[in-house]
């Protein structure tokens, strides 16, 4: 079907010579040819080759096409301005960059028929190479005469034999990796005088342009790069070698540790408790080979957001990383070195990994480890201000903010302090906006915060319009997360097509504490008020038309988010000391909280302390390995629960109320991973069947390890009266929201492990901590560790990632092993993935069986997501970050999936995912993943890319009649670099 471009003429085509006048053209750039010699940066060559590479494909047609002389030049443009910016006046490029950043333009241009072209042709021409060079596993020697340029200026020759040593260890151990091909991509990035930062470069970018074809590239590159890191970090420590390959470092671990707390201490950073550890037991304990267990993607990540530095040179080692934050967590352990070994084995294995917060300030003189602060905003000017100020407070250290902004009066309530007449809340939120914009975390990440507001306030039609890009845009918040808190009575009007009363909540001030029951009687009494005249400010509206658009707004902007104020209050364990009045950042903590202005007594601000088993860690092909995860969570819950009490507190509220409730929240990731470890395919009932039962076992475990602790270090302040006081779990739970639904709910419960034991246990003990689990969306700590975040399906099989370190080529190495062992995995079907982004659905050689196991997110029915988060929530005392995929949206498929959500009992959902909406780079050419940070002294951050052109999509009612059609699609991308949230 493809034609390549061998042999072919331009008798006819556009003179590249007509085209070049238009490039931005910079002529001091040199090209470094394959056999090392430099030529003259030609754009005109770059005409030729997209010329070329568009004849192939479209033939004759294209011959004489003006519109093809035109989308030429503008496509060569792109190229030559891109290798500009990357590079310096008088800089050298690499032949392999030009010809991969082209590679890189077309498919970006959406011509992905001619880039597979371009592909098979550059894969024709190196088979034609390596044929002529039969040596080719004997890579030409590096020219004698070759010298380095070091940092001080001074010129050394370069050593050979340590830079094939090693690339040597790099590959060693890894069975598909060639280090002689490593090599030989080595050298033709070389060049007499090169400096040490482009030495170190160079065999990073030979070993990641070979991702694509083999997963294990991941790793080689990551360690090649460790190899850079060991470089820098060395330089900075007293007493210390300047430099160590893996195998040097594995025993120099011991003398680099003390050298470096030292360092971290004299400079401010690190806590000065950390040097009273027995630090030779400590440094005994470091495993230096868990260095070569990252994939490039994990270790540039760490690199570029978490380890220490000084003035924008890193000294922080992975293992010293992580061994400095478990010594951070086992500060106050009554034997802290055992803890800290503890700690530091299960974080190094990968087996779990501490949220971002803790990992970025454990052991260091800030410890604010929290993740998640819930906040609610009182109707009073002072509280709202105090309220944006907090927002700040507990942004700067890194913290993910959910505002509950439902009592703050709605637009023309009455204000009796001037006899005016009130703004609404809008104003207000875009002042929490613009804080959160402002408040960046010292640049690791933008500051991130999620507004929640109750279905029921009159508001409600403003605040679906907030990240809309048309209207006032000071009545915008194009940066903030929004959130719908919808009661069930809401719903059940959907249902049953009623009307729905919107109210000022001055006029209704306890709706925002009523839920369930009695919440929909105190809701009827309102609107019998307002039509007797005794409310000023109401407003009814059709419940089926709201509903419309919020499905419609949602569709458009991916907010605000669906999420559900009943099932999280009539199954929270502490509903007798208060409210949950919404979400988190990422809609899995649920947590009660207070205003202090009006309504007495102190505030609640509700704090929670992430982290995440590695569920990929603890399966094997037939099934969960059950006393690992025992173990793996019994550890991460006292580490969780050591957060509480180590934690350093931005705002007094948020410490009394987290030392009197102890919440943490242990989640998963890896779901996908698991899967396909077991060769269960997602959109199956075997996957929900393991969601059900591997979530099970977790929440026995970590409920067993909370109440265990409760009986060493005693229950937390306010267990008395709670739901595990009084003997109800969270699977218990579900049949007080079956009983408010009325017998609606769709939501398994079946049990298998002794529930009736761990209910005399809990009985007997009590609980450590008021809530123990919430699945959040390890957007981040999944890259670390090298596994799919959370519970998230498989987003595309090959495609290039982004995020706040860069562009990297991520492929599924399951499906890789998979085609591997079926002799289906060759250069064509790389570039069949890259034709078809990622998807096996229509590579007709791929068998049915295969193609079901790696379905892709698009690729699955909604449905099966939610029926599995239905199966986890059952078993969790909070809620879960739920993603929702649905390739094709409509009004029908829409309001079938949310529905579906309330009817099985999810607490929340979190971004919806569209097809049309959701763009990730689908290119995976050679050499352009990750812009390696680690060999500049000061780390760049992307650029924001503008939103990618979306075809317009239908909403439609579920009867099918067209409401609105979306110009602007923006949902949330599914790796978007500024969404990292509370992971």
């Amino acid at each position: 079907m493809t034609q390549t471009l061998r042999g072919l003429h331009l008798p006819d085509a556009p003179d590249p010579v007509d085209l070049r006048h238009d490039l931005k053209l910079r002529t001091d750039l040199s090209v470094i040819r394959r056999d090392g010699s430099t030529a003259p940066f030609d754009a005109g060559r770059i005409i030729v080759a997209i010329t070329k590479a568009f004849l192939a494909v479209e033939g004759e047609r294209a011959q004489t096409s003006s519109r093809l002389r035109t989308l030429v030049s503008q496509l060569a443009d792109d190229v030559v301005g891109t290798l500009h910016r990357r590079h310096a006046p008088g800089g050298k490029i690499n032949l392999e960059d030009v010809q991969d950043q082209v590679e890189l333009v077309l498919m970006r241009g959406g011509h992905a028929a001619v880039a597979r072209a371009y592909i098979l042709y550059r894969e024709e021409h190196r088979r034609a190479r390596d044929e002529r060079n039969t040596a080719v596993s004997q890579p030409v020697p590096i020219q004698t005469s070759m010298s380095v340029t070091w940092p001080d200026g001074t010129l050394a020759r370069l050593d050979r034999e340590r830079l094939s040593s090693v690339i040597d260890e790099a590959c060693a151990g890894l069975g598909e990796t060639d280090a002689a091909l490593v090599l030989a991509g080595t050298q033709a990035n070389l060049y007499d005088g090169m400096t040490t930062v482009e030495l170190g470069l160079a065999p990073i970018m030979a070993a990641r342009g070979l991702v694509e074809t083999e997963p294990a590239y991941s790793q080689v590159a990551a360690r090649l790069l460790a190899d850079t890191l060991r470089a820098e970090a060395l330089t900075f420590l007293h007493d210390a070698p300047t430099q160590a390959t893996a195998a040097q470092m594995t025993a120099g671990y011991a003398q680099y540790l003390p050298a470096y707390l030292a360092r971290g201490i004299e400079l401010g950073q690190l806590d000065p408790q950390l040097a009273e550890f027995d630090l030779e037991r400590i440094s005994a304990a470091v495993d230096g080979q868990r260095d070569n267990d990252f994939t490039f993607l994990g270790l540039q990540t760490l690199y570029d957001r978490y380890f220490l530095h000084h003035r924008g040179t890193r000294y922080e080692l992975p293992q010293a990383f992580f061994m400095r934050v478990a010594m951070g967590l086992a500060v106050r352990e009554p034997d802290r070195e055992a803890a800290a070994i503890e700690f530091y084995r299960l974080l190094s294995s990968f087996d779990f990994m501490a949220s971002t917060p803790t990992l970025f300030n454990a052991g260091t003189t800030r410890p604010q480890l929290s993740s998640c602060f819930l906040t609610t905003v009182d109707d009073d000017l002072d509280d709202i201000f105090q309220s944006i100020k907090n927002n700040a407070l507990l942004a700067k250290f890194s913290g993910g903010l959910g505002n509950d902004w439902t009592p703050v009066r709605g637009i023309g309530a009455h204000i009796r302090g001037t006899n005016g007449l009130s703004s609404g809340v809008v104003p207000f939120l875009k002042i929490a906006n613009d804080t959160a914009v402002a408040v960046n975390q010292g640049g690791k990440r933008k500051g991130a915060v999620c507004a929640y507001l109750e279905t029921w306030h009159i508001d409600v039609e403003e605040f679906l319009d907030l990240r809309k890009n048309t209207g006032d845009d000071r009545r915008r918040t194009h940066d903030m997360n929004t959130a719908n808190w919808v009661p069930d009575e809401f719903m059940r009007r959907v249902e049953s097509d009623g009307q729905w009363t919107l109210f000022s909540p001055d006029e209704a001030p306890d709706l925002h504490d009523l839920y369930g029951n009695d919440f929909a009687v105190r809701y009827a009494e309102y609107e019998a008020a307002a039509d007797r005249g005794e409310i000023a400010v109401f407003r009814r509206v059709r419940a089926v038309e709201l509903w419309r658009r919020m499905l419609t707004v949602l569709f458009e902007t991916g907010h605000p988010w669906i999420t559900f104020k009943d099932p999280c209050n009539l199954r929270s364990p502490q509903q007798h000391v208060g409210v949950v009045h919404s979400s988190n950042l990422c809609t899995e903590i649920t947590l009660n909280t207070k205003a202090g202005s009006h309504s007495g007594g102190a505030p609640e601000v509700a704090v929670c302390n992430l982290g995440s088993v590695n569920l990929a860690a603890h399966v094997r092909p037939d099934g969960l390995d059950v006393e690992r995860l025992r173990g793996t969570v019994r550890t991460a819950v006292r580490m969780l629960d050591n957060v509480i009490d180590i934690n350093m507190y931005t705002i007094p509220a948020a410490r009394r109320s987290n030392l009197v409730h102890r919440p943490i929240g242990l989640g998963l990731m890896g779901f996908a991973d698991a899967l396909y470890v077991q060769g269960i395919a997602y959109a199956s009932d075997a996957a929900v069947e393991f969601a059900d039962t591997s979530m099970e076992q977790l929440s026995y475990f970590a409920i067993e390890a909370s109440s265990d602790l409760a009986l060493t270090r005693g229950r937390y302040g306010s267990y008395e009266g709670s739901l595990w006081s009084r003997g109800v779990l969270p699977i218990d739970s579900v049949a007080i929201l079956d009983q408010h639904r009325g017998g609606l709910l769709e939501q398994d419960r079946t049990q298998r492990l002794d529930w009736d034991g761990l209910r005399h246990r809990v009985n007997r003990q009590g609980m450590r901590n008021s809530n123990v689990m919430a699945i959040a969306p390890t957007a981040t700590i999944s890259n670390i560790v090298g596994v799919a975040q959370s519970i998230e399906p498989t987003y595309r099989n090959l495609f290039v990632k982004s995020n706040m370190s860069g562009d990297f080529t991520v492929i599924n190495e399951h499906l890789v092993a998979v085609l591997k062992e079926r002799g289906l995995w060759d250069e064509v079907m790389i570039a069949d993935l890259k034709y078809f982004d990622g998807s096996l659905q229509p590579i007709d050689r791929i068998p049915s069986d295969v193609k079901a196991l790696f379905a892709t997110a698009f690729e699955i029915d909604s449905s099966w997501l939610i029926h599995a988060a239905s199966r986890r929530q059952k078993w969790i005392d909070q809620a879960q970050s739920l993603n929702l995929y649905v390739a094709q949206p409509n009004g029908r498929k829409l309001d079938e999936t949310y529905r579906l959500a309330w009817r099985t009992g999810c607490k929340t959902t979190y971004y919806l995912r569209s097809s049309s909406a959701t763009h990730v780079e689908k290119s995976t050419i050679n050499g352009t993943d990750g812009k390696l940070n680690a060999v500049s002294a000061t780390p760049v951050a992307p650029a924001a890319a503008p939103p990618a052109p979306v075809t317009p999509v239908a909403i439609q009612e579920p009867v099918g009649r067209t409401v609105l059609t979306a110009e602007d699609v923006l949902a949330c991308s599914v790796d978007n670099p500024e969404c990292e949230a509370c992971q």
